[in-house]
């Protein structure tokens, strides 16, 4: 992968049911330092006034640090990732959120895929497995079971409770637990090549990593109803016609372009602003017109008087460019 100054990015990434992810972090910093607290990200910036981090789960030895003071690297050591086979994505990938959430110089993450695909479901051999590990003690076998799926939907709602703004870029396939991650994400793009399916009950499962809590939510409920019972693949144009996507792009560069082009813009703006937003919108949608208004009224009274919104008003009157502290 290369940045806009055509230099090579180095991108060590995890294994997700045979595909490719990474996660970004977008950040506004501009004198990035050495995060000697932080062992768990490994992580590489790109040589321009915004940023880049790059989560990398890794399968080898941990990478040496760069040289470069321009491009600190740090890394520690994962094994390879199988959804299908491990659970390791579903803890490793909460942590990889709580490390970008607690980093100040993270402002907005990118969820994407390397690879022809986005996610293209989960192994069913490894549902086979797990049907057949059932011991005679039903009881058990059953509270085992509904720990391991709650686990499962921690890692899905991971993406909620991170602060940071999670943007999903999403090419060819996006399948199953694909839908549940993307609908957990706050923004989500495609290619033109993308298509979506919600494929559960073509295999007798009931969506339970929340597709059938937030799809409704994003698309409205007879979409959501419908997409869930025909399991029927839908095009990237159909996802825009939703909602589920804000815009399909002509193609994966041009999709990797335009996303990183939208983290670039909302990491300039106030990171109070941005978080309140985005934790506003999501207790709003569980809530009363007045119970969300009366949020937001608590939300604003605590934190607006902030240096944030005298650094906005004095460059809108300046007409420059805010700089705002990192938070």
């Amino acid at each position: 992968m290369r940045d806009r100054t055509n230099r090579t990015v180095s991108s060590t990434i995890g294994i997700i049911s045979g595909q490719k992810w990474v996660l970004r972090g977008v950040s506004n910093c501009r004198n990035p330092g050495i995060f000697s607290r932080d062992t768990e990200t490994n992580i590489r910036f790109r040589k321009k006034k915004k940023k880049i981090l790059t989560w990398k789960f890794l399968n080898s030895k941990p990478l040496k640090s760069s040289k470069n003071p321009q491009i600190p690297q740090f890394s520690i050591s994962f094994s390879t990732i199988h959804l299908s086979e491990t659970p390791d994505f579903f803890t490793e990938f909460p942590k990889a959120l709580l490390s970008l959430d607690q980093n100040p110089e993270v402002n907005v993450i990118i969820l994407s895929g390397h690879g022809d695909h986005f996610c293209s479901g989960i192994d069913l051999n490894a549902i086979n497995t797990l049907m057949k590990s059932q011991s005679k003690d039903q009881g058990r076998f059953r509270e085992r079971f509904r720990r391991e799926v709650k686990c499962l939907q921690n890692a899905m709602t991971a993406i909620e409770r991170c602060r940071k703004i999670v943007i999903a870029a999403i090419h060819g396939a996006c399948i199953g637990g694909g839908i549940d991650l993307i609908t957990a994400c706050d923004i989500r793009y495609c290619s033109k090549n993308a298509f979506f399916c919600v494929k559960e009950v073509d295999v007798a499962i009931v969506a339970d990593l929340g597709t059938l809590q937030r799809l409704p939510g994003i698309v409205g409920y007879g979409n959501a109803v419908e997409l869930a019972l025909t399991a029927r693949r839908f095009t990237g144009e159909e996802a825009k016609d939703f909602g589920l996507v804000s815009k399909v792009f002509e193609s994966k560069s041009a999709l990797d372009e335009g996303v990183y082009a939208v983290a670039e813009g909302i990491a300039l703006k106030s990171p109070l602003a941005v978080i309140g937003t985005r934790e506003v919108l999501l207790r709003s949608r569980d809530m009363s017109v007045d119970q969300g208004l009366d949020y937001v009224a608590t939300w604003n009274s605590a934190m607006l008087p902030s240096a944030d919104l005298t650094e906005a008003v004095s460059a809108q009157i300046q007409k420059r460019k805010p700089t705002f502290a990192k938070l």
